[in-house]
């Protein structure tokens, strides 16, 4: 009788092959499964522990859990997704001792956790959930496993589990630093989203950008007489079509504003930002808000355009969202140029701008160091009529006044 494992790899081979017939007797194959009187629960089971094992592959070649569901839902769509999320909480559940904080809040935040009660019976309870039937769900599973064997290596941003981080047990934990600042934040910013009055979200946007500033600044100056002091670190963001490159350039801008370095990768659908926690936790929040925003006043503009114009919007839309990116920018760097200024004041210049120096230069050696190769391209403006929009709408949104320089675009390594 043939093994599950040798059936699934055949099968995955397939899939990733040119050949449609050889992968449709393949599959076939493996919904009969090894044809023991329990062979397609031992296949089904097979496959959950396969997965879990490509997943423990991808860790130490860069890979986070937010990153590998990003691109399954990207490439292969929702059900694949969910099905991923499983293959997490099953690799996690395998995983001896204790892991790193920060990975387990990835995983609590995908809502990873075992809920099925035996392995064997895991993908038909899986497809009961997605309305499918088991063979729709094998040819998920081998699909899900096909990409996930044949991912990149990508830049390590972190120590995985086992990769030399500071572990702390499964659930708890102290509450990050900062942490009433960002709810703060965070509430500031969702009220921004949810106006309908461009001198409110302008209001309320800044003030979030004034808090975040003057936090990094106070970890800045209390980290550069710490005896173990924070250390650049990396992010990666969602660039998700349509409009990949805008949005890139909008994570490039929030970057810049908060002393992080950015680097796109378009075929894997990111944006990696390198800087320190607090700078980076900022950059996540302002992206995610300023994203929202832009989308909600680039419809509002393509509303109105319609009334005059029987054009193509696509055109309209990226140049409107990249108008938008430049200025919202340039608004915000004046923010964080003025809260410069003023705790330059409070704590002396000759205390402050070495750290701040010091730090610039250690996340450019971050960067040189992960990303040595990478180019720029610039931007081509399509329609004059969306960039006006785009850079009208970022001044009712944003910030401080001033021209909008061109800048290139970091782009693929």
């Amino acid at each position: 009788m043939p093994d599950a494992d040798a059936l699934i790899a055949d099968a995955v081979a397939a899939v990733r092959g040119t050949d449609v017939r050889d992968a449709e007797r393949k599959l076939d194959r493996l919904v009969v499964g090894t044809g023991a009187t329990d062979g397609t629960a031992v296949v089904d089971a097979a496959l959950l522990d396969r997965l879990a094992g490509a997943l423990a592959r991808l860790w130490p070649r860069g890979w986070q859990p937010v990153d590998v569901t990003r691109i399954v839902n990207r490439r292969l769509g929702a059900q694949p997704g969910r099905m991923l999320v499983d293959a997490l909480a099953a690799q996690r559940r395998a995983q001896a001792g204790a892991v790193p904080q920060w990975w387990d809040d990835q995983l609590d935040g995908l809502d990873a956790r075992v809920w099925w009660d035996d392995d064997a019976g895991w993908l038909s309870r899986r497809a009961g959930r997605d309305g499918e039937d088991r063979i729709a769900a094998l040819r998920v599973a081998v699909e899900l496993l096909a990409l996930l064997d044949g991912l990149p290596p990508i830049a390590v941003l972190r120590p995985p589990p086992g990769g030399g981080a500071q572990a702390t047990p499964r659930r708890g934990g102290p509450a990050p630093a900062g942490s009433r600042m960002l709810d703060r934040v965070r509430a500031l910013l969702a009220k921004a989203e949810s106006t309908t009055f461009p001198a409110e979200a302008e209001a309320l946007t800044g003030k979030a950008q004034e808090l975040m500033a003057r936090h990094s600044l106070d970890r800045a100056l209390v980290e550069a007489t710490a005896e173990r002091p924070d250390l650049p670190g990396g992010v990666r963001l969602g660039t998700e079509a349509p409009y990949a490159g805008a949005k890139a350039l909008l994570v490039q801008e929030v970057a810049a504003a908060n002393r992080c370095e950015s680097v796109w990768n378009d075929d894997l659908g990111f944006a990696t930002v390198l800087g320190f926690p607090a700078d980076l936790e900022a950059v996540e929040l302002l992206y995610t808000s300023l994203l929202v925003q832009a989308t909600a006043a680039m419809l509002r503009g393509r509303t109105e355009r319609k009334r005059t114009s029987s054009r193509r919007t696509r055109a309209y839309d990226e140049s409107f969202l990249n108008a938008f990116a430049l200025r919202i920018g340039e608004r915000l760097r004046a923010a964080t140029d003025e809260a410069d200024r003023q705790a330059a004041e409070s704590a002396g210049p000759e205390r402050l701008l070495p750290v701040l120096a010091a730090r610039s230069d250690a996340v450019r050696e971050r960067m040189d160091t992960l990303f040595p190769g990478v180019t720029r391209a610039r931007l081509t403006v399509r329609d004059a009529e969306g960039w006006h929009s785009g850079t009208s709408a970022a001044d009712r949104a944003a910030l401080h006044g001033g021209a909008s320089p061109a800048r290139p675009l970091p782009g693929r390594r």
